[in-house]
């Protein structure tokens, strides 16, 4: 696979907060590529950079095998940035705002590819509506329309289905399969664990920094556990039970407790003995691999902890 998109030590800061902290990765042509963070991480900022839209303190960062530092405008006719906030003109209708980025990007012939679009992503009936009058779910589609319009090489989508309904995500995932199917590279930013292990491979970020870098299932292998689930009645009360007797990871999700282990046949028998000892309601419990969530969490909880002061949006 050719490479796309290249980014060394890159480090971008707001004053005394550091937003992106040595940040190094490649994206290959054609692939899905997810950068996966909870809110602060430096998602976003790390995607500004790359779409030319801010400036980096430090780092070489290369699309198209292009320097952008040098080549900003060429490169930017080559993508399409799907940001967090809605950026489509709600008093035009979805043909007119079609129309406005068509003349951004200074492409005239469009109104076939445009069709195409409207088609594509189930917005040909509702072409000539306001878009300020659609659905949360049509409006992210509406946007994508846009964001298409001058057939990029690469589409970056920052948190797209952020707010939408299930219905629409799942419309949304179909689109971006079929777009890949075209050949198109997609880099996108999600606080989703589901949606990453969608990606060809993930890139997990934590206060700035890159902790991990691979496909979604070598990274759920590379922890070397296995989880013993357990559903009972009081969860939080026999997670303190279990935290205060037991020397484990655990990681608790509504009515289940996760317990990372590397032999959960011998840990299942002593721990399940010692609840029924203490009285605890045992719904079901079972032995399964690791999720993405399980594994990025593993990584945080052993990632040195650094002083840094979030910003919004990052």
């Amino acid at each position: 696979m050719s490479t796309i998109i290249s980014v060394k030590e890159l480090r971008k800061n707001f004053g005394s907060v550091i937003a992106v902290n040595g940040v190094s990765f490649t994206v290959n042509k054609g692939e899905m590529f997810g950068l996966v963070g909870p809110d602060g991480a430096g998602k976003t900022t790390t995607m500004r950079v790359l779409c030319g839209l801010l400036v980096p303190a430090a780092g070489e960062v290369s699309l198209f095998g292009l320097p952008l530092n040098k080549e900003v405008r060429n490169i930017q006719k080559k993508i399409g940035y799907l940001s967090q906030k809605f950026s489509l003109y709600g008093d035009l209708s979805i043909d007119e705002n079609l129309h406005f980025f068509a003349r951004v990007h200074g492409i005239k012939s469009y109104k076939e590819y445009a069709d195409r679009l409207l088609s594509f992503t189930r917005l040909t009936g509702f072409r000539t509506r306001r878009v300020d009058k659609l659905s949360g779910g049509m409006k992210q589609k509406a946007a994508l329309a846009c964001s298409l319009v001058h057939k990029p090489e690469i589409l970056f989508l920052d948190e797209p289905t952020t707010g939408v309904d299930p219905v629409s995500r799942r419309d949304f995932w179909k689109i971006l399969s079929d777009l890949l199917k075209d050949g198109l590279t997609i880099f996108m930013t999600t606080p989703y664990l589901d949606e990453a292990e969608r990606c060809n491979r993930v890139a997990l970020m934590h206060e700035g920094r890159l902790i991990a870098l691979d496909e979604p299932d070598l990274l759920r292998r590379s922890i070397n556990r296995e989880i013993l689930e357990i559903v009972c009645n009081d969860a939080f009360g026999t997670a303190k039970l279990i935290r205060n007797n037991f020397d484990v990871d655990l990681q608790l999700f509504g009515d289940r407790l996760n317990i990372l282990t590397g032999d959960g046949e011998s840990l299942a028998s002593e721990l399940l003995e010692y609840l029924k000892q203490n009285s605890v309601d045992v719904i079901s419990w079972r032995k399964t691999i690791p999720s993405l969530e399980n594994a990025f969490i593993y990584l945080i909880n052993r990632e040195p902890k650094v002083a840094r002061l979030s910003e919004e949006g990052a």
